[in-house]
């Protein structure tokens, strides 16, 4: 029989570890959900068992599902981290979509006309794509800090700008792949051999050098935010501009750095797109990733390592989804959960308020409050 003193203790480290709860609970309970609407949809249970095993094996059974899923993952890790620094200084950069295809067209360009050797052409091309990303947050962050303009509001403007900038005029004009015995191609030229992220298992699997860089993104950013002066300084800025302010933090300086940091982030999602799997800029950006990345930021709570599981986790099911159409499910499944999380996640004040007060009532010890 559990003791008084037991259930305290329990209930104590529920409520310092509700973020990372909601964000478990909220995760389950879409997975649970969505297992519920294709049971009912079907009026089988066995349809939707069969859907779920192959979402899963289908992002982890073999080489191949392995590649895909962190392929995605890293997307989804890079955007993800993109939008966190930009909370961290109480910035809601919307714009990462944009961001990463500034930065794919300029991973695209260097990759494709310029000619360096292998060992250094993925990092120009990499450093290129992280600038332009960079340079294109820094628009919103100007119009914020100098003008007041609200970043939600230059961010959505400026992901349609960069759709206009990239899609609609630099992909089917400028950098328009040539023909070749008369046959046009689409998308822009591929890139050369020189400038491919290299294949971490071959040729069975597209998994690429992108997951590694991401994962190493996600610990440089916890290392910035959780041991350095300017990461503390930052995380000021966020939970109070005009205090930090006081308390002499330069917070222009910092919320700028953010911004660029969030920008470089994005710009380096668009380059690993192209590099690794792409190898050259298709018609469009096919995927939304740069909004996925408001989700997977959310959903791990805003925290790197939290955004790292969240992304592989969906970098999983994404990458099983398209099994999940041998079943008449649409490939865009994994992504109806992840909307339902965050969306769980965006109401996690009730979750936590509740645990809250249950730690609150937990005596101290022995029944003594």
């Amino acid at each position: 029989m559990m003791r008084p003193t037991d259930s305290n203790r329990i209930v104590r480290w529920v409520g310092g570890h509700r973020a990372l709860l909601s964000s478990l609970f909220s995760v389950f309970l879409s997975l649970a959900a969505g297992f519920v609407a294709i049971a009912l949809s079907r009026a089988d249970i066995g349809v939707a068992k069969d859907a779920y095993l192959q979402m899963i094996w289908g992002g982890i059974g073999g080489l191949r599902a392995v590649g895909e899923s962190g392929a995605k993952g890293a997307l989804l890790l890079l955007t993800g981290l993109s939008v966190s620094v930009a909370l961290s200084v109480g910035f809601f950069n919307i714009g990462a979509q944009g961001q990463m295809m500034l930065g794919a067209i300029a991973a695209a360009a260097i990759g494709s006309r310029l000619s360096f050797p292998s060992s250094i052409h993925p990092v120009v091309c990499l450093v290129g794509a992280s600038l332009a990303g960079a340079l294109y947050a820094l628009i919103p962050a100007v119009l914020r800090l100098r003008r007041r303009v609200h970043e939600v509001i230059s961010t959505i403007m400026l992901n349609w700008v960069a759709v206009s900038l990239v899609e609609n005029w630099l992909v089917v004009g400028p950098l328009r792949a040539a023909s070749a015995a008369g046959v046009s191609r689409s998308g822009t030229d591929e890139i050369l051999q020189t400038a491919h992220l290299a294949r971490l298992l071959g040729d069975a699997s597209r998994l690429n050098a992108g997951l590694p860089l991401a994962l190493l993104a996600a610990g440089a950013v916890w290392f910035w935010m959780a041991r350095t002066v300017h990461g503390f300084e930052t995380r000021a800025v966020g939970l109070g501009f005009e205090a930090a302010r006081t308390a002499g933090i330069a917070v222009r300086r910092r919320s700028y750095q953010a911004m660029l940091l969030s920008g470089a982030l994005a710009g380096i999602a668009g380059a690993v797109w192209v590099l690794g799997t792409e190898f050259k800029y298709p018609v469009s950006l096919s995927s939304p990733y740069g909004f996925d990345g408001i989700a997977i930021a959310l959903i791990g709570q805003n925290h790197p390592f939290g955004i790292a599981a969240a992304a592989l986790f969906f970098g999983i099911l994404r990458a099983g989804g398209t099994g999940m159409q041998l079943l008449g499910i649409h490939k865009s499944f994994p992504e109806l959960v992840q909307g339902f999380a965050l969306l769980l996640i965006a109401g996690r004040f009730i979750w936590e308020a509740a645990v809250s007060r249950l730690a609150r009532r937990a005596p101290t010890s022995h029944g003594v409050p």
